[in-house]
């Protein structure tokens, strides 16, 4: 996709013509305020953006229509919009016309036909953009989109403010929301993300969404059921003190405890004994007894362990011993029977010698309480395992005790204030009532734990399909391919750094330098020249990838007044009027030719056929330079918008106010 031509209509019906080549460099210089910055508002705008940005003035007040013709490979398409009305700043109805070789319509026959989003999707669509899907997460405030024509942009467009600005690399770079855009949408049209992939990206993100969703259900549920329990138990031992739990409900386990407080919803007010505080202290001497039980329970495995710890030692010191005597080798057994042998004994050498009784004797010994050790360790572990499962048990029983005992004490506190037992029951009936309405069913907690194993093994299978896509290498082997033509492009410039390599930041997009003691990234840099070189240099090895390997970006690069940083000002640099004389008398010429030259050669060797615009105040005399030039040096006249054209009456009236 390239420009072939630009369109501009008057509110009379005149048009003006802009011829572009569709290879090569194309040069537009002249005076400022002539309409050149505005070329690429134009293009853009008459490319499927609503948003009108070309400059108040003259162009807004003079131009009823612009349009553009784009050519493709096999066709060309014609994009007409007219200007947003006065106080708009938008505008989204089109002409759109296609065809192999289309004449420039006449005033009269600009119709609106269409909308931007027509042509955005023919753009893309002619263009090759596969078909994708950049899913965002529900709780960004960002909303889903396809990667498009819109979102080639960023590098067709380096406009007067950015082509040397060292904080941006792309255009809309600093716009809210375009940074993540360019990450997300750069791959796809690099040919790393596939359709399918995306597809597998949003299942999984909407997989572990439900996943974390699911697990704060269930940690609720599960909250509950504790929760439940315990008020359970609570209101059990109310029902007790109050006599609504007859006396062979009284010993049920906590498992039953639901079951039980079911039973006591059939009380009736019934003629019963004041209480008279038995089951209080008979449940403060059961908690008596259960911490004494615990604490010699306790007593009895600090002793084990004490004794394990010592057991423990003497292993470790014994088999020491052994491997001292092993390690000389002092006392061989005997390969036939087993037993050990004294070498200096009378069968080995015809001494008998009683030290080596002893030492057989004393090794023997020591193998033996060795085995002892060994031996009783499982066992000493079992005792422990089992003494500790007696004291978590007492723990819990104890726990449940208390709870019982608190609810006693405040159920006869409520007796008292209540005046009797059946008001102080009724109370607690309608409590239970309350409690059992609202209790969470074992069989929710169940559905949750089954839907959470379910939800994470989705995760898992989906996380693995996405595993086995290489597309994290194959971006990476891209961005190294871009970034050692960028380094190449680098030292054509003669930048500063230029003897290092470079890479294309994806992250930050920026252009990092890689020092051998750090990285350098573009914003630490100095120097005009060098930021307008990182910047062309990145551009530049971006198209040549998407060009050499068939990739959906159009292959043409607008650039703006680039020669600005080889001036000694901006002054300076405006008052070069497309002026041969002036631009030899004040800039760096060899600069300005050594960039010309490289664009030139861009466009002819490196990718053959590529189109690059250029709008300059800088001219050179060179006679490719010249033949580089789409027209004449713009002054006023002429300039992209005839002087004679007329202003509308609205228009004039807004000017004269």
């Amino acid at each position: 996709m390239k420009i072939k031509s630009i369109h501009i209509y008057s509110h009379d019906g005149q048009r003006r013509d802009l011829q572009f080549r569709l290879d090569g460099i194309n040069i537009i210089t002249g005076r400022s305020s002539t309409g050149k910055s505005a070329l690429s508002e134009i293009i853009e705008y008459c490319m499927g953006r609503s948003t009108f940005n070309v400059p108040e003035g003259v162009i807004r007040d003079k131009v009823a229509w612009f349009a553009v013709i784009y050519q493709f490979s096999q066709e060309q398409v014609l994009i007409a919009k007219p200007t947003p009305n006065a106080g708009n700043s938008s505008g989204s109805t089109v002409m759109l016309r296609r065809g192999a070789q289309l004449a420039v319509p006449t005033f009269e026959e600009l119709k609106v036909s269409s909308d931007d989003d027509a042509v955005v999707a023919l753009l893309s669509r002619l263009l090759g953009i596969p078909e994708n899907k950049t899913d965002v997460a529900i709780e960004h405030s960002r909303a889903s989109y396809d990667a498009n024509i819109k979102h080639t942009y960023y590098y067709l467009f380096q406009k007067q403010g950015i082509v040397a600005n060292k904080d941006q690399l792309l255009y809309r770079q600093n716009e809210q929301f375009q940074p993540q855009a360019i990450r997300d949408t750069l791959p796809i049209l690099l040919g790393v993300s596939s359709s399918l992939r995306y597809e597998l990206e949003g299942k999984l993100r909407t997989a572990q969404r439900d996943l974390r969703l699911n697990a704060k259900l269930l940690e609720q549920a599960r909250d509950a059921i504790d929760t439940s329990q315990q008020k359970g138990i609570g209101l059990f031992s109310e029902a007790k003190t109050v006599g609504i739990i007859t006396q062979a409900d009284q010993n049920v386990g906590a498992d039953s405890v639901v079951d039980a407080l079911r039973t006591a919803l059939q009380w009736k007010p019934t003629s019963t004994p004041e209480d008279d505080g038995f089951r209080i202290s008979s449940l403060e001497e059961e908690l008596v007894q259960m911490r004494k039980e615990r604490r010699a329970i306790q007593t009895k495995i600090d002793a084990a362990r004490q004794f394990s710890k010592r057991a423990v030692g003497f292993q470790s010191e014994a088999a020491e011993q052994k491997d001292r005597l092993s390690s000389i080798k002092a006392l061989p057994k005997n390969s036939q029977t087993g037993e050990w042998q004294w070498p200096f004994c009378e069968v080995n050498l015809a001494m008998a010698s009683p030290i080596a009784q002893v030492l057989i004797s004393e090794l023997a010994s020591l193998e033996a309480e060795m085995d002892i050790v060994a031996g009783q360790r499982p066992k000493l572990e079992a005792y422990l395992g089992e003494q500790q499962g007696k004291v978590q048990l007492l723990v819990d029983t104890i726990k449940s005790k208390e709870m019982e005992l608190s609810a006693a004490i405040a159920t006869n506190e409520v007796i008292a204030q209540m005046g009797t037992r059946n008001n102080a029951a009724a109370r607690v009936v309608g409590r239970i009532s309350l409690f059992l309405e609202n209790l969470v069913p074992n069989e929710e907690l169940a559905a949750r734990e089954t839907e959470q194993r379910r939800l994470k093994f989705k995760v898992e299978e989906l996380e693995k399909k996405i595993g086995a896509d290489d597309s994290n290498e194959r971006l990476t082997s891209i961005l190294n391919n871009i970034s050692a033509q960028m380094s190449h492009y680098i030292r054509a410039f003669e930048a500063e750094f230029s003897e290092f390599p470079s890479r294309f930041d994806l992250t930050h997009l920026t252009v990092v330098i890689d020092r051998p003691d750090r990285p350098v990234p573009m914003s630490r840099t100095g120097g005009g020249e060098n930021h307008l070189a990182y910047h062309l240099a990145a551009l530049l090895a971006l198209h040549h990838f998407a060009a050499r390997n068939n990739r959906p970006i159009p292959q043409f690069l607008l650039i703006d007044q680039p020669t600005q940083v080889y001036f000694p000002s901006e002054k300076v640099y405006k008052e070069a009027d497309g002026s041969v004389q002036k631009t030899e008398a004040d800039a760096d010429l060899v600069a300005v030719r050594r960039l010309f030259e490289l664009l030139l050669e861009f466009t002819q060797k490196d990718v053959p056929g590529f189109q690059i615009i250029v709008t300059e105040h800088a001219n050179l005399r060179d006679q490719w330079f010249q033949d580089a030039l789409v027209e004449q040096p713009w002054s006023k006249p002429p300039a992209l918008v005839p002087e004679n054209w007329p202003v509308p009456s609205d228009a004039s009236s807004e000017l004269r106010r």
